[in-house]
């Protein structure tokens, strides 16, 4: 019999290699904007045509590369950063592996070219499935232009899989958005289908943050810097008041590479700790310098993850510098630290944290009693909830914008098949937030949020499978104004938006305005609706995979609620008590959580004892 193992052909090799490296079009131009980094460049343009499936290019004015270098940069494990094992353990550059223009090339066609500034001619090569086309000197500037295009060309596999133009051009920003933020020294532009979304100039972390960000931050960051022997930080937080209900703007760099790191993202969360509303999420761009020996960044292909030598230590460090920036500027909603001193010693600015404001902001526990796990009705939350982030995005106490939203009709209690009420049963509201119905054998306690929650839900899925929901056009249209990335977002999911009743049309260069908004929604509210989508959608948990319009009910659902807190008539009581047992399931929210818990006679006893 015939051998069975065999080596794998170099470009398959490659291919195989490049699946763990390049994963989308984002991937290549995070490898290709570090590369440009390492090579020292002042000055960095991103080239992206069809949201980087048929053009990624990146061009730089750092330190070129020989000819000879410029044919080996395309080998397997050909890196000028490492020459010793040692070199391993010392890396303070942004790539070292050699494998990401091999994996580049292995998956696309690749045109190269580069100059040193000590050469006369630099070098051009064009790669295609791993195999050298072409070779030969060319008059070029300073430095390394290099153009990936027909990303999966030879993979067709691989390029079905690739989400929207629109979504995957989200992914680059956010890849741009990282490599920027880390070298607010390098001037960055970004150009996409010959529009130009990002022009970043040369500045402070500061001026970065507020051109990555948003103007809304200028006066809402403190700065964070603190410094030991054996690491230091530094960087921005938002003051409280900046806090969103999903998580959002959060950035950790550990020598100057981004990372993911629940276990940091914590220290931050515990060091805002009653300065804002639970389950929010405080803005923060921070950076630890540390010895590269004590930190292990090669345990991920995208080195995202990273190992601590000793995390406890890290830990600590950024709680307190954190800590210790929140109370050195005073962090009041009223206090910009740009103020003149003599300004922040008034008593008006530097009141603390005050009982009344810390009422507010842990008001989102709501009737503790039950929820304890010895009590017979506890229902156990599941970790990886479907939808986290959509539970708490209006929490505590916000009243409607437009009054309970509830139509006053039936007075009646109808009986369906899902209802264990009575047409007579007593309706009583409890702390703003409850319902408490009477039952023949007991009461239910419905949760008004959840349960309207559910109704509008099943009301716009419902509305929504068939034909485009009504509009109503806006006499006085909004302007939205918004930051590159969440106009990333709104390309995304536009057609979505309208087929749900929201006309909303481009109006110059990250602009939009906001014609229309669904018959039965009240207007006035647009841009502060459309301002949550997008913040939703940004964060929506990637373990859950729903369709863009999916994503958009749920949220329009959430938003369109009637809010713990708000008062309800006795007519509006019944009419969605009404509502929620004529739903297909009733039981829960959209979110997994129960819109309502049953106690019944025996239950009750048992909990006394009886």
């Amino acid at each position: 019999m015939p051998d069975k193992i065999l080596l794998l052909p170099d470009n398959i090799a490659n291919q195989i290699a490049a699946g763990e490296v390049i994963q989308r079009p984002a991937s290549a131009v995070k490898e290709l904007l570090e590369n440009a980094v390492d090579a020292g460049a002042t000055e960095i343009k991103l080239i992206i045509n069809d949201a980087g499936k048929s053009l990624v290019q990146v061009i730089d004015n750092g330190s070129g590369m020989s000819e000879t270098d410029a044919r080996m940069c395309f080998e397997r494990h050909a890196t000028s950063k490492i020459q010793t094992i040692e070199d391993l353990f010392h890396i303070r550059t942004m790539g070292f592996r050699g494998e990401a223009l091999a994996s580049i090339a292995a998956v696309a066609q690749v045109e190269l070219k580069t100059k040193k500034a000590d050469e006369e001619t630099g070098t051009y090569i064009e790669v295609e499935n791993s195999l050298v086309k072409t070779q030969e000197p060319v008059a070029v500037p300073n430095g390394t232009s290099i153009a990936m295009k027909n990303l999966f060309f030879n993979v067709p596999a691989r390029r079905n899989f690739l989400k929207s133009n629109a979504a995957e051009m989200r992914h680059i920003v956010d890849e741009f958005t990282r490599v920027a933020m880390s070298f607010p020294e390098i001037l960055f532009t970004l150009t996409a289908n010959n529009q130009q979304l990002f022009h970043l100039e040369a500045g402070s972390l500061k001026q970065r943050i507020v051109q990555l960000l948003g103007s809304n931050y200028n006066a809402k960051l403190v700065s964070v810097k603190e410094e030991t022997d054996y690491m230091n930080i530094y960087g921005f937080v938002g003051k409280p008041e900046t806090a969103k209900k999903t998580r959002g703007d959060q950035y950790f760099f550990v020598n100057n590479r981004f990372i993911k790191s629940p276990y940091l993202n914590h220290a931050v969360m515990s060091a805002y700790q009653q300065m804002i509303p639970t389950d929010s999420f405080p803005m923060y761009v921070l950076f630890i310098d540390l010895d590269p020996t004590v930190v292990d960044v090669n345990v991920h292909p995208t080195k995202q993850e990273i190992k601590f030598e000793d995390e406890k230590i890290i830990y600590a460090f950024v709680q307190a510098a954190v800590k210790h920036s929140l109370a050195q500027f005073s962090v009041t909603p009223t206090l910009d630290f740009d103020l003149d001193a003599s300004i922040q010693q008034l008593p008006s600015v530097q009141q603390p944290f005050t009982e009344k404001k810390q009422e507010a902001a842990t008001s989102t526990s709501i009737f503790k009693g039950f929820t304890q796990k010895h009590q017979a009705h506890f229902i156990e939350k599941n970790e990886r909830s479907e939808l986290k982030h959509w539970k708490d995005i209006y929490e505590g106490g916000q009243k409607s914008e437009v009054g309970s939203q509830i139509p006053e009709r039936s007075e009646t209690l109808l009986t369906t098949h899902h209802s264990p009420l009575t047409t007579d049963a007593e309706l009583t509201q409890l702390l703003n937030t409850y319902v408490v119905a009477t039952s023949k054998n007991g009461f239910l306690l419905i949760h008004q949020q959840a349960a309207h929650e559910r109704v509008l839900y099943e009301q716009l899925k419902t509305a929504s499978k068939d034909k485009p929901m009504a509009t109503q056009r806006s006499m006085f249209p909004a302007t939205l104004e918004l930051t590159p990335a969440d106009a990333a977002v709104m390309e995304e999911i536009i057609s979505d938006l309208q087929y749900l009743g929201y006309i909303i049309e481009p109006f110059g260069k990250n602009t939009y305005v906001i014609q229309g908004t669904p018959a039965d929604v009240g207007q006035g509210n647009e841009k502060h609706v459309i301002d949550i989508l997008l913040e939703q959608y940004k964060h929506f948990s990637p373990e859950v995979k729903f369709s863009r319009r999916e994503k958009l009910i749920r949220s329009l659902a959430r938003q369109q609620s009637i809010k713990t807190g708000t008062k309800l008539t006795d007519k509006e009581m019944r009419h969605l008590v009404n509502d929620i047992f004529a739903c297909e399931q009733p039981n829960v929210s959209p979110d997994g959580n129960p819109t309502y818990l049953e106690f019944k006679q025996e239950q009750l006893e048992r909990m006394f004892g009886k």
